[in-house]
Formats: C-alpha cells, sequence, structure tokens
C-alpha cells in the first residue's frame, strides 16, 4: 500500500511538473509570436515610411500627371479668358464709337450671374421672400393685363385695317425655315470691297443663284432694273400704305413695271450681279421712304421663339456681301 501511494505520488509529481512545463512552452510561444507580430508591424510602419507600394506608386504619379494637366489647363483657361476679355471691351468700344450707346445684352442676364441671384434669395428671412414673391406676382398681373389690353387693341386695329394688312410686308423674301441664310442684318457692317465702315440699309440672304424670290405683300410692281448696276437686277414693289420693298442682285425677273402681285407671289430669282461678294439676295424695307429693318416685318411666320433666335443672329455683326 505504502508503494503504491508512493508511486501515485511520484505521478502526480511528474504531471505537474510536466504541465508547468508546457504552460512554461505556450507562454514562451505567445510571448515569441507577439514579439514577431509586434516586429512584423514596426517593419511595415517603417518601410511605409521610406518606400511607397505599387499601387501607392502609381497613385501618386497618376494624381502628378493630373496636377500637371490641371496647370497647363488652367493656364489655357486664363490666356483665353483674357483674350475674351479684350475681344469684349474692343467690341464694345467699336459699338459705342459708332452707335454713342452700349451693345444690347440678347441674354438679359446682366453682370450678375444666376447663382449669385440664388445665394442671394436663400440668404433672406421667409417674410422677406414672400413679400418680394407678392410684389413680383402684383406686378406680373399688371404686365399680363397690360399686355392683354394693348393685344386687344392690336386685334382691334388689324380688324379695322381689313385687306389693307395684305399690303404690309409681312414674310421673308425667300424660304428660311432653318432661319441659316441671313447672313447680314441692318446696321454698320464693314463694306466687301472697299472695307470701310458703311450703313447696309437692309438684310443679306445667302442663297444659290436661281433660287425663287417672293413678294412679301400685295402690291403693284413700281420699277424694274435690269440694266448693269451696283444692286444688279433689282425689282422695286410698291404696297401702299407708304410701303415699299426692294431686291436687288437678281439673275432673272419674272413681272414687269405696272404688273399687280399677291403677296407669295414668284417674283424673281436670285444671283449675283451688279456688285456682289457672291450669290446672295438683298432685300429691303421702306417705309414712307424711311429704310427700316425688314427682320421686324417676319411677323407672319415666325414665333417669338424663332423671332428672338433671329435677332441673336442679327446682333452677331456679320459681313455684308454687297
Amino acid at each position: 500500500m505504502k508503494q503504491t501511494n508512493n508511486i501515485s505520488r511520484e505521478e502526480r509529481v511528474e504531471r505537474m511538473r510536466c504541465r508547468r512545463q508546457l504552460r512554461q512552452k505556450i507562454s514562451r510561444g505567445v510571448i515569441q509570436a507577439f514579439v514577431w507580430i509586434g516586429l512584423a508591424v514596426c517593419y511595415y510602419l517603417g518601410f511605409s515610411l521610406f518606400f511607397d507600394t505599387p499601387t501607392e506608386y502609381a497613385a501618386k504619379h497618376s494624381t502628378d500627371r493630373l496636377r500637371e494637366e490641371y496647370e497647363v489647363l488652367s493656364a489655357r483657361y486664363d490666356s483665353i479668358s483674357r483674350v475674351i476679355d479684350n475681344v469684349v471691351a474692343r467690341d464694345k468700344n467699336v459699338f459705342n464709337i459708332m452707335f454713342e450707346a452700349d451693345p444690347y445684352d440678347m441674354g438679359g442676364g446682366g453682370n450678375v450671374s444666376s447663382w449669385a441671384r440664388y445665394e442671394n434669395l436663400i440668404s433672406q428671412p421667409t417674410d422677406v421672400l414672400s413679400r418680394t414673391f407678392n410684389e413680383r406676382v402684383t406686378s406680373m398681373e399688371k404686365n399680363i393685363e397690360s399686355l392683354t389690353s394693348s393685344y386687344r387693341k392690336l386685334l382691334h386695329k388689324i380688324s379695322d385695317a381689313g385687306n389693307e394688312r395684305n399690303y404690309i410686308p409681312a414674310i421673308q423674301p425667300v424660304i428660311n425655315d432653318e432661319l441659316t441664310l441671313l447672313t447680314a442684318s441692318y446696321g454698320m457692317r464693314i463694306h466687301p470691297f472697299f472695307k470701310t465702315l458703311a450703313s447696309h440699309q437692309g438684310v443679306d440672304y445667302t442663297v444659290p443663284e436661281g433660287t425663287r424670290v417672293f413678294a412679301t405683300a400685295d402690291g403693284r410692281v413700281s420699277e424694274v432694273a435690269l440694266r448693269n448696276s451696283t444692286s444688279g437686277q433689282t425689282l422695286v414693289i410698291d404696297h401702299g400704305n407708304g410701303y415699299t420693298t426692294s431686291y436687288s442682285h437678281l439673275s432673272k425677273v419674272y413681272v414687269k413695271r405696272g404688273a399687280t402681285v399677291r403677296r407669295g407671289d414668284i417674283v424673281a430669282l436670285s444671283g449675283n450681279t451688279g456688285l456682289s461678294l457672291a450669290p446672295h439676295l438683298h432685300y429691303e424695307v421702306r417705309y414712307n421712304g424711311m429704310r427700316v429693318d425688314p427682320i421686324h416685318y417676319f411677323f407672319m411666320e415666325l414665333t417669338p421663339d424663332q423671332y428672338y433666335r433671329i435677332m441673336q443672329i442679327a446682333q452677331s455683326g456679320m459681313q455684308s456681301f454687297d
């Protein structure tokens, strides 16, 4: 019995020793693992501070390229902005010299951008915005009422005029549905031959020779000039009510002096006769002997949007052909 107890006690001691050794090995392994992990982290951090990974290297160089391209584009933008500002200033100066006025702004935006106006609005208190809105609505209602009254008066005058409205030039002399044929408008233009500033008292349509030319209102042919002159072959129609229209640089005239024509009749073919830079039609409108801007007499075939667009084209300052 004593021997058995002694053996059992020795086994227990051996087992305890083995457990201690195992715990020591595990502790050393864990410590070594933490040490290696710490070394790896320190190595990675140190490597990252002084060296770039391939992905980081590519990203940095890509950013450098983008920065260089941005600087180049910024320089080009600044250069173009200076050129545009110079052109605008010169254009305004020339306009002021010729007409003693500032150029007409077709954009209607003025110098204040839409973003600036928006920021100004959102910064105001609600009661101020409400009051401003009500004032603008009231003003708009008054304008609508005024326009309605003016429109009714205009309809009344048109009704009273009866057939006389057929004698007012109201269409374009050529088919120009896309509004792309108008190349020179009414006003001061550089003469194509003399290279001097001259008054261009009509509009030019760039059309091929032989394009049909229409009477823009009812009337009577008062003049047909077939002789060689600066205006080339020219047709003049007297519409009564103080209105006359003329069509120049024609290649052929279909009507004779004294003939009666109606709006939309084909009266001639366009050409390149006289002092003409290229084939085109020069069209003029006169009222009581004074030349007026023909663009304002296209109202029968132009919508408000088309009229606005053709006004923008006319304001672009084009080269006349005669």
